[in-house]
């Protein structure tokens, strides 16, 4: 049996190998996707106190320190059973819009992009952001690094610091906000949505208007029926920072709506040998091994997902380009027919951006963002708490328990990637079949 090993694989944070075997017909008998450094993370941070835990967990990932940041101070929150005051979720959501709209823009330009922009059948040395450029030109690359800029300036305004940010503390934030820098922070979201405008129009131009492209996308060998997960709020639309969590099955009929803090009632993880990195999947549909369908626990947490779980979106354009976005790959506007294409991730990772530069603009020009009610210091004695956001890449939780002094007795994280860790797996089988 011959072996092919993709080590390191690209573009992504963290570590990871493709194992392929073939069988003496030059067939994929097997293709393992493995993660093989330790993942050490809840350990270490057993016997800490946990009001430190915002700070230390933004280290996990080098691209959305945010989400981090923000799941672990919920879980704060829920630690102390503090509600903390609306102003200090609006400058919080505020700072995750802004993230999250800098971020969709690194994926899509930077990661995912670049394999369409400049097609599939291109040299690899040249799917990237040089190529891009190359072939949108240099005013293209002016407005993503100006975009890029925009999102890292409101982040830093809001957390102190671009990455590793420090505004998120039990009860509140540190810091409000000042008049003058809500002006800052609403010129900046006005170009951001500019750039959501602009993204959608390179989309509709150069992936959208191409038929290969659309027939690529579209193929089997590129098709999984998982079911859902994303975060909703009470009417049902996406929020990458609130809400319930709404998991839908591969026909799009909902199997359970739970608040964060249930999420042990409804989702548990599966080990295998090879890889460092666990399984998640649907206790209610149970593990069955990799395979996809309405009968087995695989769920994915991603763009697409969220889009498919949510029943829509909660500003205008994003909400034009959701019904688009549904019409187009399943013929139904409404959302209520899943997509389950892997590459349209990145189509649905579009539609999100939109919503997220929306909601910047949105948040910033909120009468009560520069109020000074911004915490609520805790007064109860600490137990046990869960923090819940949608990390760009999958919804992410953190589960902690203390002693009564705030001390970390036990940590428990299922970070976005982790979720969709069977599905990609059984991806990158399916794509090695499919060109091998």
């Amino acid at each position: 049996m011959n072996r092919i090993m993709i080590d390191p694989i690209t573009r992504l944070e963290g570590h990871g190998k493709i194992d392929i075997f073939l069988d003496d017909e030059g067939e994929v008998a097997d293709c393992f996707f493995i993660v093989p450094e330790l993942r050490g993370f809840e350990a270490f941070c057993v016997g800490r106190p946990v009001e430190e835990m915002p700070r230390i967990t933004s280290r996990i990932c080098g691209v959305c320190s945010e989400a981090h940041h923000l799941a672990a101070a919920k879980a704060c929150d829920d630690v102390y059973g503090v509600e903390i005051p609306s102003v200090a979720k609006k400058l919080r959501e505020l700072m995750y819009s802004a993230f999250f709209t800098g971020d969709h823009a690194t994926h899509f330009y930077l990661l995912g992009g670049p394999d369409f922009v400049m097609g599939p059948d291109a040299p690899p040395a040249e799917r990237n952001i040089l190529g891009m450029v190359r072939k949108l030109g240099i005013d293209a690359g002016k407005t993503v690094i100006g975009a890029r800029s925009d999102a890292h300036a409101i982040v830093k305004i809001l957390g102190g610091k671009t990455i590793h940010m420090v505004t998120a503390i039990p009860g509140g934030v540190a810091k409000g906000l000042t008049a003058e820098e809500r002006d800052e922070i609403v010129e900046r979201a006005k170009r951001l949505l500019e750039f959501g405008k602009f993204t959608l129009k390179i989309l509709d131009d150069i992936v959208l208007a191409n038929q290969a492209y659309l027939d690529l996308i579209l193929s089997d060998t590129y098709t999984h029926r998982f079911h859902s997960m994303g975060t909703v709020d009470e009417n049902g639309h996406t929020n990458f920072y609130d809400g319930k969590i709404r998991v839908v099955d591969t026909e799009g009929d909902e199997i359970v709506t739970y608040h964060p803090r249930d999420y042990l009632q409804h989702v548990a993880e599966h080990v295998e040998t090879w890889s460092y990195l666990k399984f998640p999947f649907l206790k209610a549909k149970g593990w069955h091994g990799f395979e996809d369908g309405i009968d087995n626990g695989l769920y994915r947490a991603t763009p697409q997902s969220r889009l498919n779980a949510a029943t829509g979106m909660a500003t205008p354009l994003a909400q034009a380009e959701y019904e688009r976005y549904f019409s187009t790959l399943t013929g139904d506007s409404s959302g209520d027919t899943p997509v389950h294409q892997t590459l349209a991730i990145h189509w649905a990772r579009v539609v999100e951006l939109v919503y997220a530069a929306e909601r910047t603009l949105q948040l910033a020009m909120d009468e009560e963002i520069t109020s000074p009610d911004f915490r609520t210091p805790p007064t109860e004695t600490p137990n046990e708490g869960v923090g819940s956001v949608e990390a760009p890449r999958g919804t992410l939780t953190h589960h902690y328990i203390t002693d009564e002094r705030g001390i970390l007795q036990k940590v428990n994280l299922i970070v976005g990637t982790t979720n969709n860790h069977g599905p990609i797996s059984m991806s990158i089988k399916k794509a090695a079949q499919g060109l091998i």
